[in-house]
């Protein structure tokens, strides 16, 4: 007897051995013990997720000789007959090779005769969105109307290409994506049938290269047999889907939070040797720093996945910020999608490293790439601790006169600063108070267009115009906080109130504005003025485009 693919003869045969669709079985299962049956159903989702077997089931489900359940026997003719897929009352039409209207008009005409064999003419039509204009428009008569004796079970994986007049004549089933756990499952219990050992890990790597689909993960399991000679072991997966260990994507963060570049570069190295998919092993890494974020963030978080894993994620946790790990991950995923941009696939990898390695932010004005401590998801410290610890280490690299103590980070107070300069009404001056805070990029835009209007003890009030009180939510006002904490030396709260007292001008964005536009009025006027524009404009008809005249910075930081 020919081999049989793992696909095709682990194909669910009743609703029960279906996997991660119980909302469509159960909907389904109540219709049939109910009779309450509709006249067409449309089944959407990915490619191998189990549209066109929950049709099936369901064909056999109205015709089991025993009688019509949501439990079909499976013995009786009928069911063996579907099973087989020579059953003459279930039509499976597919759409994507017959796709015009003379096919769809013959469906119309044999819709009429009454089944052969069965209580109904079961039509599945697959890939339904492939037919043609004209060949909808001849089939919504009778998929509105069809005869009693007939059920139209429509699947789909591109369910917006329907026209509404279809979907609205149909009930409608939304398939679900599976879940790696769920297809690992399913793989565990396969080979546990056929007998065939495997390593736990290599089950992980080919549930999550499946993306969703049991039958795709299936094929893979085929392959990967096949690839290790009737064994399943890791090294032979990730060799297969060019994959790496989770063990080296560690070593790369690892080497993220030394800062080390060498190490960095080694690991790369090392990565390539496997002549890996570096789009997967980004995704790779994104999907890790997903799980470091959580054990960050989320109290007492922990998976189902490897002990080990888990130990080496939370010591990681307490060595990357997770400022820094959103930063990682962002750059993992547009380095993904910039991939095909890159002159080849390994210089795009590379790069995606390196700037993670560069937007790592330093300490201090040397840009060295030291360690900071990141507190203990047990912990939970709150933002004035965090803003006292990352104080106690700067003070590490940059220590004080021996006269001056660095604080303890038990008494979340930052590190000792000269007073910032205090305005003619005794208030610290707001922009040197954001020069020093380092505010840039939205906080930036925060305080720009802010005025520091009173302090109430602790606290500083801010006005602020209208159109940027979106910018004033959280957690934006709480980490502006600690960094104007830092820079002042103690603790502090913000609290914003609209700016209606005319005070715009007032705001270090407006006179970074006039001062702009003093200096490009002074340039346009040096330009009209310059003897060789006029005779220009005397002698040849010239004149001076407003807008190409430029101020001349004398200096990185000027206008």
């Amino acid at each position: 007897m020919s081999y049989q693919v793992l696909a095709r003869k682990w194909r669910p045969r009743k609703f029960a051995e279906l996997v991660g669709q119980e909302h469509v079985v159960r909907a389904l299962t109540n219709a049939l013990d109910t009779g309450r049956m509709h006249h067409a159903y449309l089944f959407t989702g990915t490619r191998g997720v189990g549209k066109t077997t929950i049709a099936r089931i369901f064909a056999k489900s109205l015709n089991c000789e025993r009688g019509q359940s949501a439990d079909p026997c499976g013995e009786c003719a009928v069911c063996t007959a579907v099973d087989e897929g020579r059953f003459v009352d279930l039509l499976e039409i597919d759409a994507a090779s017959n796709t015009g209207v003379d096919d769809v008009r013959e469906v119309i005409e044999n819709a009429q005769y009454a089944p052969s064999r069965g209580r109904f003419k079961v039509y599945l039509v697959d890939e339904v969105h492939m037919l043609s204009k004209n060949a909808f428009n001849a089939l919504l008569k009778t998929l509105e109307e069809p005869p009693p004796h007939v059920k139209f079970l429509l699947a789909t994986t591109d369910p917006q290409k329907l026209p509404v007049t279809v979907l609205s004549r149909c009930l409608k089933f939304n398939l679900k994506r599976l879940l790696p756990e769920q297809i690992s499952g399913q793989m565990r219990h396969i080979l546990g049938a056929e007998n065939i050992a495997y390593e736990d890990s290599a089950i992980a790597e080919l549930a999550r290269a499946a993306d969703g689909s049991l039958r795709d993960g299936l094929s893979l399991l085929d392959q990967a047999i096949a690839y290790g000679g009737g064994a399943l072991q890791a090294d032979d997966v990730r060799t297969m889907l060019g994959s790496v260990a989770r063990g080296q994507v560690l070593g790369v963060l690892d080497a993220l939070a030394a800062g080390d570049g060498e190490r960095l570069l080694a690991e790369c190295t090392q990565i390539a040797s496997y002549s890996p998919d570096f789009g997967g092993v980004l995704d790779d890494l994104a999907g890790v720093l997903h799980r470091l974020q959580l054990i960050q963030l989320i109290p007492g978080y922990r998976t189902d996945e490897d002990s080990d894993d888990d130990n080496a994620l939370t010591a990681l946790a307490e060595r990357i910020t997770p400022e820094d790990v959103q930063l990682y991950y962002q750059i993992a995923t547009s380095g993904r999608r910039d991939l095909a941009l890159a002159p080849d696939a390994r210089t795009g990898f590379e790069m995606a490293l390196l700037r993670m390695l560069a937007f790592r932010p330093g300490d201090g004005a040397s840009g060295a790439h030291a360690e900071r401590p990141v507190a203990s998801r047990a912990t939970q410290p709150s933002v004035a601790q965090r803003s006292g610890a990352v104080a106690q280490e700067r003070q590490t690299s940059h220590p004080p006169a021996p006269a001056l103590a660095a604080p303890a980070p038990e008494r979340a107070v930052a590190e000792i600063k000269a007073p910032v300069a205090l305005d003619a009404n005794g208030l610290p001056n707001w922009e040197a108070l954001i020069e020093r805070a380092g505010l840039r990029g939205p906080f930036g835009l925060l305080a720009q267009n802010a005025v520091l209007r009173e302090r109430d003890g602790q606290t500083l009030v801010l006005a602020l115009q209208p159109a940027h009180m979106s910018l004033a939510v959280e957690p934006m006002v709480s980490q502006m906080e600690e960094r104007i904490g830092q820079a002042l030396g103690e603790r502090i709260r913000l609290r914003f109130v609209g700016n209606n007292q005319g005070s715009a001008a007032q705001t270090p964005a407006a006179r970074a504005a006039q001062v702009r536009d003093a200096a490009q009025s002074a340039a346009e006027q040096a330009i009209d003025g310059d003897p060789l524009v006029q005779s220009l404009k005397r002698e040849l008809g010239a004149r001076v485009v407003p807008q190409s005249v430029k101020p001349f910075a004398s200096d990185p930081g000027a206008v």
